[in-house]
């Protein structure tokens, strides 16, 4: 599914985006110019051959802490959609082929988290366990959750009533059987494309709470945070915000254009089908005394 997308012209550039986005998660500390907690010029200075983005409100160069927060700003967002699968696709799967108690109580606990007020939960569960990254993200995570869980158990109810299911069943296969060979391959393709939508929703959330000072602490940087304290000092550097924004906005744009490919290539709603050409008709060939004759 995913080397389909790729082949498509905006999957593949989604997917060079998103491969930049995660080498510079991994190999950004190291390739930082400077200490990104150390001063390096004067305070709030724009671009110049020395701070390459400039400096912020502390003198710190902009440019190594973009590069120093990529790691806690990606792979914080990873973290979510781990969450948010666990909580979301288990429970829905189960509730399926399960008793009605179990289906009962797990739809109303869906139900309950999707009409919560998101960050106002968010910023209440973080401050009651610790305002922590581990914390807010297992929280972000759980609040997603209903999202997978709804599209995995659309997915296996439809699944469920097909034909060569019941013919398992017939033929004596256990739940686990049917879950494992029939039900997952095909469940498999909508949660990629969920996952990949609610990664993006999970960096915009990431982001607001680091900007809202939640999650990660000063004076260590991330994407958000940054852009929370640049924001303060607008008028004394104006390009200061537009980075770290810009990486946000990019990664985004990415994931969301990665979702859509999979949705093509895999058929789902949302996709749009190719149209189909009417078959030319057949060359004939006359013979030299048929043009004569006017054939």
């Amino acid at each position: 599914m995913l080397r389909a997308a790729l082949r498509t012209r905006a999957g593949l550039l989604a997917g060079l985006v998103l491969l930049a986005v995660l080498v510079l998660a991994i190999v950004g500390p190291s390739l930082a110019p400077y200490d990104p907690y150390e001063r390096t010029g004067e305070i709030l200075s724009g671009p110049n051959p020395t701070n390459l983005l400039g400096t912020d409100y502390l003198g710190r160069d902009i440019l190594s802490r973009l590069l120093a927060g990529a790691p806690l700003s990606v792979f914080s967002a990873v973290l979510v959609l781990v969450v948010g699968l666990i909580v979301g696709v288990i429970p829905a799967l189960i509730s399926v082929y399960s008793n009605r108690p179990f289906e009962w109580l797990s739809l109303r606990v869906a139900d309950t988290l999707i009409t919560i007020p998101f960050m106002i939960f968010a910023v209440a569960v973080t401050q009651l366990i610790g305002n922590g990254v581990i914390q807010a993200m297992i929280v972000v995570g759980v609040m997603v959750s209903p999202a997978f869980y709804r599209v995995t158990r659309s997915a296996t109810i439809a699944i469920g009533s097909t034909q060569y299911v019941e013919a398992a069943y017939l033929a004596g296969a256990s739940t686990a059987y049917v879950l494992r060979t029939h039900v997952w391959h095909k469940v498999l393709p909508v949660i990629g494309i969920a996952g990949a939508n609610i990664i993006g929703v999970g960096f915009i959330v990431i982001s607001a709470l680091t900007f809202l000072g939640i999650g990660v602490q000063p004076p260590h940087p991330t994407w958000g945070g940054m852009l929370a304290t640049d924001l303060n000092y607008l008028a004394q550097n104006p390009t200061a915000p537009l980075f770290p924004s810009l990486l946000i906005t990019v990664t985004i744009i990415a994931l969301n254009g990665l979702a859509d490919a999979l949705r093509d290539v895999t058929g789902e709603s949302g996709g749009r089908p190719k149209r189909a050409r009417a078959p030319k008709a057949p060359r004939t060939v006359r013979t030299t005394s048929e043009v004569a004759a006017g054939v």
